[in-house]
């Protein structure tokens, strides 16, 4: 008996080795063994700022943590039939170490893929479809996997209705970017714990948020729903 425990054991280790993203059976005791450092995170202190100006046609977005350091500069290419986004670690626009991209042209339902400059997943983000009418809702997905790890969902869909309504007015749009705060919160699928949260901060001409981690991530996991946030608000922007 004891021998086939230490077997059962040892097969588990080579096993979560082997497939970083396999179903930990716990994620707090799995958590050091499935660490990956990726250093665009290292040193990276939150909560973050995603900033992007309102009225650009193709957004440049700027992430920077709670010490003012620019990590990570987001820009869209315009007139691409599939989505296709470019992410530096710099202003300059020099140092790739990302890329998204669409799996169709778009679409509610496309899902969008997230790799390093030489092709390595790092996962991708599908919106719900219908059910993101009302309530934006996007399933997030580790390298491989074909069930969704994490799930994003609009805390009060009302907040981002008026946000809409009341932005699209000439003059007294400007006081949506005061008054409403629309939040959404990353869920692990696996035990319901809210990971990550972002919210919509006050802002003049430009959209703000702020990002918060409130639980445990592997790095690939937190990088992957950085990305996923900053999907959210180019598609949900596009929603009005």
């Amino acid at each position: 008996m004891i021998f086939d425990a230490i077997e059962h054991s040892s097969a588990r280790i080579i096993e979560l080795f082997t497939n970083s993203y396999a179903p930990p059976v716990s994620y707090n005791q799995s958590a050091a063994v499935l660490a990956d450092i990726m250093p665009i995170l290292q040193g990276v202190q939150f909560p973050l700022q995603m900033r992007f100006k309102v009225l650009t046609l193709a957004p440049t977005v700027r992430i920077i943590d709670v010490t003012g350091r620019v990590i990570l500069v987001v820009r869209q290419k315009l007139f691409k039939f599939k989505e296709h986004v470019e992410i530096f670690s710099d202003e300059a626009r020099q140092q790739k170490v990302a890329e998204i991209r669409a799996d169709q042209i778009i679409d509610w339902s496309a899902q969008y893929h997230f790799t390093e400059p030489n092709g390595k997943a790092i996962g991708s983000t599908k919106r719900k479809g219908m059910k993101s009418l009302w309530r934006a809702s996007y399933d997030v997905f580790n390298p491989r996997d074909t069930v969704p790890n994490f799930e994003i969902r609009e805390t009060n869909p009302w907040a981002k209705f008026v946000d809409g309504v009341v932005g699209s007015l000439p003059l007294i749009g400007l006081l949506s970017l005061y008054f409403f705060h629309p939040s959404y919160g990353a869920t692990r699928l696996t035990g319901g714990q809210v990971t990550m949260k972002m919210t919509k901060q006050p802002a003049f001409l430009e959209g703000r948020f702020l990002v918060e981690k409130l639980a445990t991530a592997t790095d690939r996991e937190t990088f992957n729903l950085i990305l996923s946030f900053f999907m959210l608000c180019l598609l949900e922007r596009r929603r009005g």
